[in-house]
């Protein structure tokens, strides 16, 4: 693992050292320890989060045909949606009260504010995966990206980074 507290003490204290996190707006407790290799269990959650958008895409199709039939055709103009379903997806399940996608769940891991260790809100969740899906789309910047979270100790990749944000074990 790696040696590093995410949002950790102000210079001169420790928390071995009994130093206790200030609490307040903003704060949302106890520093989130970044584990080292989660690269791995990203990958696999990924994978997996890959079934489940075609999932959610797929009912998604059916909600807006049923809306179509019923509204005479003016819903199916929702069909423009569909391929952001895995934003949508990201946003809901990462921006909610778990701070995970259902891949990540599985995996044990969750998103948050690599600062505060507080939890990250739909809007940052979106933004989060609109990034990963531009990287995605170009090989060099995916590449990067990649190469960026190889060569850090807390293992965050180029779009944790912008954003400000870091993948947990869930504890």
């Amino acid at each position: 693992m790696a040696n590093s507290w995410q949002g950790g003490p102000s210079p001169g204290h420790s928390y071995q050292q009994g130093y206790v996190p200030p609490s307040g707006p903003g704060w949302a407790g106890t520093p989130v320890l970044v584990a080292h290799g989660s690269l791995s269990r990203r990958f696999m959650a990924y994978l997996l989060d890959i079934v489940f958008i075609f999932g959610f895409s797929c009912l998604l199709w059916l909600a807006i045909s049923f809306l179509g039939v019923i509204t005479f055709g003016v819903a199916w103009a929702l069909y423009a949606i569909l391929p952001a379903s895995g934003i949508i997806y990201s946003a809901i399940t990462v921006g909610g009260p778990r701070q995970s996608t259902l891949g990540m769940r599985m995996l044990g891991l969750r998103a948050v504010r690599a600062t505060t260790g507080g939890p990250v809100d739909w809007i940052t969740a979106a933004v989060h995966a609109l990034l990963f899906y531009v990287a995605l789309t170009t090989f060099l910047l995916w590449l990067l990206d990649i190469g960026i979270g190889l060569l850090r100790a807390d293992r965050r990749m180029g779009h944790d980074l912008v954003i400000d944000l870091a993948v947990v074990h869930d504890a």
